[in-house]
């Protein structure tokens, strides 16, 4: 037994000692610069590619690969993520700082995936693998894990001597407290920050090219093992490197002990992979965080949707479902059809994120609980069995809620997605149990089937069928979170988010607000999760995963948290073009995998979301009495031409795009023209200056001169 507890133990010290050195780097990154990157991991996973890619696949010595990732890509990339991606939204929020990092996230593991294929396996050999090992009694300390302690204990030293050794270390320090009066004292927070973001990206790649050889080189795989360097920094509370390190080694004996130690049943093998998020999640719940600098302080404006607007635009969203059931082809339905569902998922951010300001990641979780307890109960298509599956995901919601209380920000952005990590890598992957005689089951470890519910007796089946059940489904939710935000509950939210120390001041609870709030749109997604499951007949946990999610997060930020039109807008921007230009060739799914994370860290040019923008673009056409009725009977007309076989389904769109855009412009123009006010009389006295000068006002004014 003590042997073995050796064995492991050695083990474990090697993997913290990575844990260590990403860990720190992310925490030298946050303290200087209060920016939490999730893209740290990302960042590694990059280098770790980029050093197979030299050393392996082009066959450059170690050494020169080594060389050139840590002293020249690593570095380059620090620079540009600083400058190009993090610079520009420095001034705003922490909420726009979270979502900027999370793009990169997925941008990276998108472009990983596009560079290197994941269906072929990249072996990385470990350093000195011909060295004969290290023996310590009856254990066995290869020199690849050897390097790894020995790199642990030079960054701790090296970064001891920068931040208390150093000029720019003690600038970085400064940094932390206030920004503003570093600068006052000649020192550059500038500079600071880009050492930081350099030395924090050469960290990342370290830890990065350290650990890919003991594990799959896969983008997302890699990108999330950061999830333990998480926890390690969680530990140090995001501001003291010697206790990032304490927390390493506990995630790193602690994933090693229960691999050697976790008893052999169906049940628990997920949980060694879960177990760095259950250790995220309970140290973000047991250690009293700081308070998060850099908070945004500005109350912004959460516009109020009028009655009459909101239902008009549920009728719209009804119409083009019924327009899109009758002019696609079966298999142009299954790919479009989930637009729907899915905007059912990312309307879930908004009475959640946008009114509440509660940033959470797990929302897609919480869609595939609904789709679970909807493939199970309701595989007769009892409807009741949907209520149960909104219910059952709203609680999930509300559990997650109450231990997540305390967490604000950047601490609820973790805490949601290590829950969403528990639930891809343990939870779903569970096989079915009994609890007081009732079947609890999941996806089965494989996909479930998932029929279409039976209403008035009536068995909706088919893809059309389906696709006008959730464009109802959709509408139907559009009015009541507008609905929310014009009733109190919706006024609480909005105060609730802009200041929770007030709201609490003021006679407002917390718990039940915040508990609320997360159960309602946990049901959102659980609804939109069980039509989604219907529509694709068969559903895996790959399909609700955390990286899954992150592009249906970022489409929904870009619309805009604060509208009711984000559900419509995130569904068809995240289907429409993947589905659409994927005809183009294989080459068009890879950039169009990249699009909602470069859309993402564009945020800075509009942070409140481009639906108002669109908006007031469109608002002339609705509002003029010829141009709308016009295109009313454009589309009836193309819509005709569909049914009748004229044109095609891109036909129709075509013709429906051209006219809307032409009868945009011409309404414009006319409210426009209407709205000129008439030129004001200007007096003699200022003819000249207030206009030019005419060559008849010299006729004029020696007549009036005669004249008088």
């Amino acid at each position: 037994m003590i042997d073995e507890l050796l064995i492991f133990g050695v083990v474990g010290l090697s993997t913290a000692a990575i844990y260590a050195v990403i860990g720190s780097g992310l925490v030298l990154t946050y303290t200087t610069t209060g920016v939490f990157n999730f893209a740290h991991g990302a960042a590694g996973m990059l280098s770790a590619f980029a050093y197979w890619q030299l050393s392996v696949g082009w066959g450059v010595p170690v050494p020169l690969a080594l060389a050139l990732v840590l002293l020249v890509l690593a570095p380059l990339f620090g620079l540009a993520v600083e400058k190009f991606v993090l610079r520009p939204v420095q001034a705003l929020g922490e909420a726009e700082r979270l979502v900027m990092t999370v793009a990169l996230l997925s941008g990276l593991i998108a472009a990983a995936r596009w560079i290197w294929d994941p269906n072929e396996p990249r072996p990385l050999p470990t350093f000195f693998a011909d060295a004969e090992p290290i023996h310590l009694g009856p254990a066995t300390v290869t020199w690849h894990q050897a390097t790894t302690m020995l790199v642990a204990i030079a960054v701790a030293i090296g970064l001891r001597v920068l931040l208390f050794g150093t000029r720019v270390g003690a600038e970085m320090r400064a940094t932390v407290d206030d920004r503003a009066l570093v600068g006052l004292t000649g020192a550059d927070p500038q500079r600071a920050g880009r050492v930081a973001w350099v030395l924090g990206t050469q960290l990342a790649a370290v830890g990065g090219i350290l650990i890919a050889p003991t594990v799959a080189l896969d983008a997302a795989q890699l990108s999330l093992l950061i999830v333990s360097a998480y926890t390690a920094a969680i530990f140090g509370r995001l501001r003291s490197l010697p206790l990032t390190f304490v927390g390493a080694i506990v995630v790193g004996c602690s994933e090693s002990y229960l691999t050697g130690f976790l008893p052999q049943n169906d049940y628990l093998p997920g949980l060694r992979l879960a177990a760095p998020a259950l250790l995220l999640f309970l140290a973000l719940l047991v250690f009293p965080q700081r308070r998060l600098h850099g908070g945004d302080r500005r109350a912004r404006r959460v516009p109020e949707p009028t009655m009459r607007g909101t239902l008009v635009f549920a009728g719209a969203v009804v119409v083009f479902g019924v327009l899109l059931a009758s002019i696609l082809n079966p298999s142009e339905l299954v790919s479009y059809g989930p637009m729907f569902s899915l905007g059912i998922v990312a309307l879930s951010f908004v009475p959640l994120a946008g009114y509440a300001g509660q940033i959470s990641l797990c929302q897609l979780s919480m869609a595939g609980i609904g789709a679970i307890v909807w493939a199970h109960l309701g595989a007769d298509g009892q409807p009741w069995a949907l209520v149960v599956a909104v219910a059952v995901a709203a609680l999930a919601g509300a559990l997650v809620a109450i231990p997540a209380l305390r967490l604000s920000g950047v601490y609820l952005a973790l805490g949601t997605s290590a829950f969403a990590v528990v639930l891809d890598r343990w939870i779903f992957s569970m096989p079915s149990f009994e609890v007081l005689g009732i079947r609890i089951a999941f996806f089965d470890q494989g996909a479930v089937n998932v029929a279409g519910p039976t209403l008035f007796g009536f068995t909706l089946d088919t893809e059309s069928e389906l696709l006008i059940l959730a464009a109802i489904a959709l509408a139907l939710t559009s009015i009541g979170v507008a609905g929310l935000r014009r009733g109190r509950f919706g006024r609480r939210l909005i105060a609730l988010r802009d200041s929770e120390a007030a709201y609490a001041t003021l006679g407002g609870n917390l718990l039940a607000a915040r508990v609320g709030v997360f159960a309602l749109a946990a049901g959102i997604a659980g609804l939109g999760g069980a039509l989604y499951g219907m529509q694709q007949r068969a559903v895996t946990p790959e399909q609700f995963s955390f990286t899954a999610g992150l592009p249906l997060f970022l489409v929904a930020v870009i619309a805009g948290l604060g509208s009711v039109g984000a559900g419509l807008f995130t569904g068809v921007a995240f289907l429409g073009p993947m589905h659409g230009l994927a005809l183009l060739g294989p080459w068009a799914s890879n950039v169009l995998s990249l699009l909602p994370s470069l859309a993402g860290l564009g945020l800075a040019r509009s942070p409140d979301g481009i639906i108002g923008g669109f908006r007031e673009q469109w608002a002339p056409l609705g509002r003029d009495r010829v141009a709308l009725p016009l295109l009313l009977a454009a589309l009836a007309g193309a819509w005709g031409l569909r049914l009748g076989d004229v044109v095609g389904g891109w036909g129709f769109t075509l013709i429906a795009l051209v006219a809307a855009l032409l009868l945009r412009t011409w309404a414009a123009a006319r409210e426009t023209a209407r709205n000129v006010p008439a030129t004001p009389e200007i007096p003699v006295e200022w003819w000249g200056l207030r206009r030019p000068w005419r060559a008849e006002d010299e006729e004029v004014l020696a007549r009036g001169v005669a004249g008088g």
